[in-house]
């Protein structure tokens, strides 16, 4: 049964309910059915090119297939990155997604183990966007400037969604201790993705308000989905303390003051954004 026949079943009643022990929440992800995992999954995840409905991830099965989602796309992109002719065999832009590459993948093989029978299987996805772009050089048609540019483009809001996204859902790991500990660790790695990924399209290591640093990609959803990786960002609230506010006689700047905080995402938005290159 594939993950739209999934949703057809879907209900939220299984978010709702509380796990009573730690115990119980590693039990559940050892030998949750991979059927009631599926069926926490966000729609967005399952669709396409259409909007998240689902609510917020609720438990723990649920955060961690979200996260296992995400790194399948990276996985998957990355590893394609590298079988297409765009990165060339040698070069600092290689090397760098080489090592990206093992690390996602290390990713893929750590939340698969911990949900065990209930991870969800790895989608099919769709780089082009609907055949708008060709990162991976597959028509001889596009210049090698060209998919070099959409492959970076595309890495840069890749990760940066998926440091936004392990923020948003570490609020809902609370308490969980080594599952808490894990998705930061990760949460920590993507960032160092980020940042190297900026600085080879030329950008600094960090992002300053919600500016995207991505020209308009001429191609709405695409336009829309580099929106919703930046959206928030220009926040300078943090604890209920404007950060601005700080610095006694010098307060800090809102440049200063966005720069040096990733703002979380929810996971209808992420769904959102890794819907647009799932197909099924």
């Amino acid at each position: 049964m594939n993950i739209i026949k999934f949703l057809d079943e879907f209900t939220t009643d299984r978010l709702q309910q509380p796990m009573s022990s730690r115990r119980e929440m590693f039990s559940q992800l050892g030998s949750i059915s991979k059927k009631a995992a599926m069926l926490a999954v966000p729609f967005g995840l399952a669709t396409a090119g259409n909007k998240a409905h689902a609510q917020d991830v609720g438990d723990v099965p649920a955060i961690f297939n979200l996260a296992l989602t995400l790194e399948y796309l990276e996985a998957e992109f990355y590893m394609k990155a590298l079988e297409s002719p765009v990165l060339g065999s040698t070069g600092k832009a290689r090397e760098i997604y080489e090592q990206i590459s093992k690390h996602e993948d290390a990713h893929v093989a750590f939340l698969k183990q911990a949900l065990g029978n209930g991870a969800i299987d790895k989608p099919t996805f769709d780089f082009t966007v609907g055949g708008n772009f060709d990162p991976f050089m597959q028509n001889t048609s596009t210049s090698m400037d060209t998919a070099y540019t959409q492959l970076l483009i595309l890495a840069q809001a890749f990760e940066d969604t998926g440091v936004r996204a392990y923020k948003g859902q570490a609020a809902n790991l609370i308490g969980q201790g080594e599952l808490l500990t894990a998705a930061l660790q990760i949460h920590s790695v993507e960032a160092r993705h980020a940042s190297e990924i900026r600085r080879l399209r030329g950008l600094e290591g960090w992002i300053t308000g919600n500016t995207t640093g991505i020209p308009d990609l001429g191609v709405e959803a695409a336009n829309d989905g580099v929106a919703l990786v930046y959206e928030g960002e220009q926040n300078t609230n943090q604890g209920g303390v404007d950060v601005t506010t700080l610095g006694s006689s010098d307060p800090f700047s809102f440049e200063s003051s966005t720069q040096a905080y990733d703002e979380p995402m929810d996971g209808q938005t992420a769904s959102t954004i890794a819907g647009l290159f799932i197909v099924s």
